[in-house]
């Protein structure tokens, strides 16, 4: 270690928008103890709807006082070994999931928490958490079948990504929505076989002419219109899982006024169901090792936006752009 001190984010407050909450704080690198690994961060991904959330203080299942370290996935080299510590050893490559870890240079955390990888490389992050997300979400929270017809909203993005490949892996005709050329292309590559730009298409009138039998599944991350257009498309016994929404995570939550849901759902025995991947926290370790095996026998694809940030400093500006909508794939910060 060239340096005594490493750098982290962390909320100094509660505010509306992450840009206000956080500061950059300078601490010592840390010692193991005795059931710890040091590692070196490489890279972290990028959660701005979480991180976002979590700066207000709007994440219900959390109860944090600031000041907290912010950031989840990262990916790095193992620097120290706590004496009791067997299965690891200085220039392993980790991934590491915890609340905290990932905004930060160097990070201590108990041996059992990381994850030795081939590599330590970006496109690990867009395996863990988000496709181990994807994968739980489709499967155990939507009951994904085959032959079925998926819809994947922002399906350029980092989750929505994968999403697109395990519905076609699983068999089943995926849609796919995006906003710009360039996420058209992806999914192309991807496979995807029905693409709609909501910027040139209306999503409600392509579902409505070209899916008159509504959709199975759908996998939902945006929110608002395209939510509410989403349940009005659902197929006789579809399912809607909500995995985020992104629309909203900047801004106030919009009011509605309208008929109950149920209305909408009742008459065709369908259903709208939340996911959050810490309260599925036991399909975590079998899907991790399923999603490596298919990256690694070449079976996923996975997609790393290609606008650089660096270091700490850059964490804000890339937060706002993943909020932005512009990024294709994973969202990552190089240390």
């Amino acid at each position: 270690m060239s340096s005594l001190t490493y750098k982290k984010l962390v909320a100094k407050q509660f505010a509306q928008d992450f840009k206000s909450a956080i500061e950059i704080v300078e601490f010592p690198i840390p010692e193991p103890a005795s059931d710890e690994i040091v590692i070196r961060n490489k890279f972290a991904g990028i959660n701005a709807g979480f991180d976002t959330l979590l700066c207000r203080g709007d994440v219900s299942y959390i109860n944090l006082t600031p000041p907290f370290d912010l950031g989840v996935e990262a990916v790095g080299e193992v620097v120290a070994v706590g004496h009791h510590v067997k299965d690891f050893q200085v220039d392993d490559a980790v991934v590491t999931t915890v609340r905290g870890g990932g905004y930060r240079e160097y990070q201590a955390i108990n041996a059992n928490l990381a994850v030795k990888v081939r590599e330590a490389t970006p496109e690990i992050l867009t395996l863990m958490p988000t496709g181990v997300s994807a994968m739980v979400a489709l499967e155990q929270v939507g009951e994904m079948k085959s032959q079925e017809v998926v819809l994947v909203t922002a399906a350029a993005g980092g989750t929505g990504h994968i999403a697109v490949q395990l519905a076609k892996l699983a068999g089943n005709h995926v849609i796919g929505t995006c906003g710009t050329d360039a996420k058209v292309e992806l999914l192309e590559e991807l496979g995807c076989d029905r693409i709609i730009n909501y910027r040139t298409q209306n999503l409600n009138q392509v579902l409505k002419q070209e899916y008159p039998n509504g959709i199975n599944l759908v996998f939902e991350c945006v929110g608002k219109q395209v939510f509410d257009t989403c349940v009005d498309n659902l197929a006789v016994r579809g399912r809607l899982v909500v995995v985020g929404f992104v629309s909203e995570y900047a801004k106030n939550l919009e009011q509605v006024t309208q008929a109950r849901i149920y209305h909408k759902l009742f008459w065709k025995a369908a259903s709208v169901r939340g996911f959050l991947m810490p309260l599925y926290k036991e399909y975590m370790t079998e899907g991790r090792d399923r999603l490596f095996n298919l990256f690694y026998t070449n079976k996923l694809k996975v997609a790393v936006d290609s606008t650089p940030f660096h270091g700490i400093e850059s964490i804000t500006a890339a937060v706002e752009y993943l909020l932005s909508g512009q990024n294709c794939g994973k969202v990552v910060v190089r240390f």
